[in-house]
């Protein structure tokens, strides 16, 4: 097999060549699609944030970019070159998939020692590695069984940055940190991606998502069903309604072929323009107490908006 190596800017500047390409990728477990022809990329200089709620095919989806899952059907790679044939994968990719597939006899330093010398990165970096992930030294000398779950995130983390790559691939990292944890992944995230860095990021902590990406991909059902730049698709997550009588609205809406999901101060969030809403409410006679956009709900409304399986009915009650 030939092993390639992408050419890397010096500097890793903004304008740097690494990029993920994901096209047409698909994977059928019989007859079942766990993912459905899905396409994006992500940029150099960006974080963008991969959500869907649990089945959408996130994580098959990633693991077929990283080479541990054979696609069906399509393709993906970084730089244009699979990730299974990059001569030396981690000096380019930094993956954290799982952060508990670790060997839970040996302490954090041996595990980063291992991992340099199989990079060809001088072992010298170790110790700079774990002070960059919050890791002490005490903590480098435990053992990886008596971490907690936190700890393990972020000694997946510095693993995975341990090659200085230039691409992030992270499922799930902030599983386990607790507030000062998840802000101080945050501040490291957006540090990497305003350096020139690549950065793909599943998460469902929602709100930390919209706080650090700049653009997003919202999969449901194994398919692509919203991609863009975070604001844009912000300002474009429908219509708030919420009236008097919540069955009846919901009967109006089932009959006027909407869908929407139900929110957490009692009113209904539809993908479509206000218009549409107000001219059947009032061709029903159901008086309506609000009818605005929904964009101010953020990324945690629309997410709920464009993953919503049921009907607006069943929704509601």
């Amino acid at each position: 097999m030939a092993y390639l190596r992408p050419k890397r800017p010096a500097g890793r500047s903004r304008h740097a060549e690494y990029m993920i390409t994901v096209e047409h990728l698909t994977k059928r477990y019989g007859t079942h699609p766990a993912v459905d022809d899905v396409s994006f990329s992500c940029e150099p200089g960006t974080v963008t944030g991969f959500l869907g709620p649990n089945g959408a095919g996130k994580s098959t989806t990633m693991r077929m970019i990283c080479g541990l899952t054979p696609p069906t059907a399509g393709s993906s790679s970084v730089s244009g070159v699979p990730y299974r044939k990059l001569g030396n994968p981690g000096r380019h990719v930094g993956v954290l998939l799982d952060a508990s597939a670790q060997h839970a006899g040996r302490t954090g330093r041996e595990a980063l020692t291992l991992a340099a010398l199989t990079m060809g990165v001088d072992t010298r970096e170790v110790p700079r590695a774990l002070e960059r992930v919050g890791l002490n030294a005490t903590a480098g000398k435990r053992r990886i069984k008596a971490y907690s779950l936190g700890m393990r995130q972020r000694l997946g983390l510095a693993l995975a940055m341990l090659g200085d790559p230039a691409v992030l691939i992270l499922d799930e990292p902030a599983n386990g940190l607790d507030p000062e944890g998840i802000y101080w992944m945050r501040g490291l995230l957006r540090d990497f991606a305003d350096r020139g860095g690549t950065v793909l990021l599943s998460s469902h902590l929602l709100r930390e998502v919209e706080a650090v990406a700049d653009k997003l991909v919202v999969i449901g059902a194994g398919k692509v069903v919203a991609e863009g730049d975070k604001a844009d698709l912000l300002a474009q997550s429908g219509t708030f309604v919420r009236a008097a009588d919540q069955e009846a609205l919901a009967m109006v809406l089932e009959r006027a072929g909407l869908k929407g999901t139900k929110t957490t101060d009692g009113g209904v969030v539809v993908p479509v323009g206000s218009e549409t809403i107000g001219r059947a409410a009032a061709d029903a006679g159901l008086v309506l107490l609000e009818l605005r956009p929904a964009g101010s709900g953020g990324l945690e409304q629309m997410f709920l908006t464009l993953t919503a399986g049921d009907s607006v009915k069943e929704a509601v009650r």
